[in-house]
């Protein structure tokens, strides 16, 4: 494939970047500019560059040989692994420059005089010094009635409102960000929004819906997800709390005040604040502070059929979709008299018509609310498990501890946060 001296960096995003002698290090995430008060041309930086492991690293320009159609090439796979974190001066392209608002000082285009346009892209240009330096801005009108308005290119330096001061005025737009996040994980959304500015983060946070906001929140460190929620008004934040887990909301509002989680708390729905008072009146790090009150449960009269349906629930994880708990009716927890479980792989091993009730286990000792953080891996460890019933002295199921909870509270607090050694390293060569 040829090499190309201009590109568009918004199409950079996700394309494959290898190594010299073509093993994949990773994917594009953004591009980093210079811009500075005064007016001269931006110059690129580098590249943001998300791992296999999903961390994101910076690579410089310089250190980039071949930009092509499919794929950008660097001059080696030696990458330092430390976590991209953005200094003074340097500007995300994807991350704070699309959407921002600006001016057309252009004779030829006398159609965009005094009025407002959007940024939709930067075009990159190599120098003869093997510089990149942004040349061309595509801009449009913004959009009236969800139609699409022409898109025009025009010379950097006929482009006004590109400054420090300009890329901080609120309400930029966050459509192409969020289209970028179409199809990722909550995870992966998670880490892109951990790297942008303060203002750029929570212009994303605003703009995503409950259902996706509650997933990324999961995701985040607690500390994030407090500043973060703070940030919303309190029916929002309400309305968020409502569709995270029961147990994630429970230790998200357990990080606070009493007085500021209870706040939040009359806001809720009734029936979701519920399971979330009776997950807080727990320690912590305990089985019932770690729990969660919605595993599947099932009636003794459930058919395999049935099981295996509820366990194909897309929003369940996979270690809650591992195992079902059959209780007496009631089944919403706390339930009526727990029996016993049925593991997935017993399920798919028996007739679609049998019911639950004919092969259960009842053996598999059930946890305490009570139970410490020691005695919940010890449990995990000796029955090869990743999930657990927790019963209580009556025998009701109150819910389930998951080994993805423990393990989130066996590592230290800042886990998410944590850099990895500053070493040079040499990526390895894909398989």
């Amino acid at each position: 494939m040829v090499s190309v001296n201009r590109v568009y960096a918004a199409r950079l995003a996700g394309m494959v970047v290898l190594g010299p002698d073509g093993e994949s290090i990773g994917r594009v995430r953004d591009v980093v500019i210079g811009i500075s008060l005064v007016r001269h041309q931006p110059r690129v930086l580098g590249l943001v560059i998300e791992l296999m492991t999903r961390r994101r690293i910076f690579v410089p320009i310089l250190r980039v040989t071949a930009i092509e159609p499919g794929a950008v090439t660097l001059s080696t796979g030696n990458v330092s692994l430390r976590r991209f974190s953005q200094r003074p001066g340097e500007v995300l392209v994807l991350g704070q420059v699309i959407e921002t608002r600006v001016r057309v000082d252009d004779p030829d285009l006398p159609q965009l005089a005094g009025v407002d346009v959007v940024v939709v892209d930067l075009a990159i240009e190599q120098t003869r010094a093997r510089d990149w330096m942004v040349t061309k801005v595509a801009v449009r009108q913004q959009r009236r009635l969800g139609r699409r308005s022409n898109v025009y290119t025009v010379e950097w330096q006929n482009v006004q409102g590109l400054t420090p001061s300009g890329l901080a005025m609120p309400d930029q737009g966050v459509a192409q960000l969020l289209e970028q996040f179409e199809g990722q994980r909550a995870v992966e959304v998670a880490d892109a929004i951990r790297e942008l500015p303060n203002k750029r983060r929570y212009e994303v946070v605003n703009a995503l819906d409950d259902e996706r906001l509650a997933d990324v929140l999961q995701e985040l460190p607690e500390d994030q997800q407090v500043a973060l929620l703070r940030q919303l008004k309190t029916d929002r934040a309400a309305d968020v709390l409502e569709a995270m887990d029961p147990d994630d909301a429970a230790d998200l509002l357990g990080t606070m005040t009493p007085a500021d989680a209870e706040q939040f708390l009359r806001r809720m729905d009734p029936e979701d604040s519920e399971d979330v008072r009776r997950l807080l009146s727990h320690s912590p790090d305990t089985a019932g502070g770690l729990m969660t009150s919605e595993p599947v449960v099932l009636a003794p009269d459930t058919t395999v059929a049935e099981a295996l349906a509820r366990v194909r629930d897309p929003d369940l994880t996979p270690a809650l979709a591992s195992v079902v708990f059959v209780v007496r009716p009631p089944t919403s927890t706390p339930t009526g008299r727990y029996l016993g479980c049925v593991h997935l792989q017993r399920l798919l091993r028996e007739p679609p018509a049998g019911l639950v009730s004919g092969i259960v286990d009842t053996d598999l000792p059930s946890l305490r609310p009570e139970d410490s953080l020691g005695a919940l891996t010890r449990y995990f460890a000796a029955y090869n498990l990743v999930c657990g019933p927790v019963v209580d002295e009556e025998s009701h199921l109150l819910g389930a501890v998951s080994v993805d909870d423990v393990l989130d509270h066996l590592l230290p607090d800042d886990w998410r946060d944590r850099e990895a050694e500053p070493v040079i390293v040499t990526a390895e060569k894909a398989t």
